[in-house]
């Protein structure tokens, strides 16, 4: 049994975790679901707690209906995929291999759900999830870009930030961040990848985006895995290499 007051979150001692996790409900807008992330993944940071609930969340969505377990996975996913792990080294995915193995099948189930067909933006966290199960390193934290459209990364030949757009706002690379008001500055359209040219990770992905009913999550990750070319100094350089450099 888990000695919880050995255990640390965000604030402190983690004897208080128990008793959120036996309260809090499947409702988003469930204030313990506030609570729970706040001391387990406090943005982005995990602590030994976090991975000690995770045997608690994969049950609670198991027992959820599949369009009712998103905040259990989700908030799971972001503990699994996190990298900043000041308290230790421990690696989940080897100290709770089956655990994982259950949250990725309980997540497949869900992005299956047809209740999903019309609501692109938790498609996109669920499928962000489903990567960190698998262990697939940045994008597991970072394909929420694909809900923000947009990317915020430095041109590797120059250093200038660019603000990589693909959305309502139009599809180009700009060094101005106030972009989406009128302006003058420079907006230089972007490079998508053919479908037809993705491999590996990018391939998988629209493929199932477009399998799933999401087209266009498909067309957004063709300007994700294309290139982009800098507003300052006009290389050209891949948005997917830049994601990765910021934030690998």
């Amino acid at each position: 049994m888990t000695d919880w007051s050995r255990l640390h979150h965000a604030y402190g001692t983690a004897e208080d975790v128990p008793g959120l996790l036996d309260s809090v409900s499947p409702d988003a807008q469930d204030p313990g679901w506030d609570k729970l992330w706040s001391r387990l993944c406090h943005q982005g940071t995990v602590y030994s707690a976090s991975y000690a609930a995770l045997p608690a969340l994969t049950e609670m969505a198991r027992q959820w209906s599949p369009a009712d377990r998103a905040m259990a996975l989700c908030l799971a996913g972001s503990i699994v995929a996190s990298t900043d792990r000041p308290y230790g080294d421990e690696d989940p995915q080897v100290t709770y291999a089956s655990q994982i193995y259950d949250l990725a099948q309980l997540t497949e189930e869900s992005l299956q759900d047809p209740g999903l067909a019309g609501n692109p933006t938790d498609y996109v966290h669920l499928l962000a999830t489903l990567l960190s199960f698998q262990g697939v390193e940045i994008w597991g934290e970072q394909l929420d870009g694909l809900n923000d459209e947009e990317y915020e990364v430095p041109c590797p030949v120059c250093g200038s930030e660019n603000f990589i757009a693909f959305g309502k706002y139009g599809f180009f690379s700009t060094t101005d961040g106030m972009y989406m008001k009128p302006t003058a500055a420079r907006k230089v359209p972007l490079r998508p990848q053919a479908p037809a040219a993705l491999d590996g990770l990018a391939q998988r992905l629209h493929s199932r985006a477009l399998a799933d009913g999401h087209p266009e999550i498909a067309h957004k990750l063709t300007y994700v895995f294309g290139d982009a070319q800098c507003a300052e100094c006009d290389a050209v350089f891949s948005v997917e290499e830049a994601v990765i450099a910021r934030w690998g």
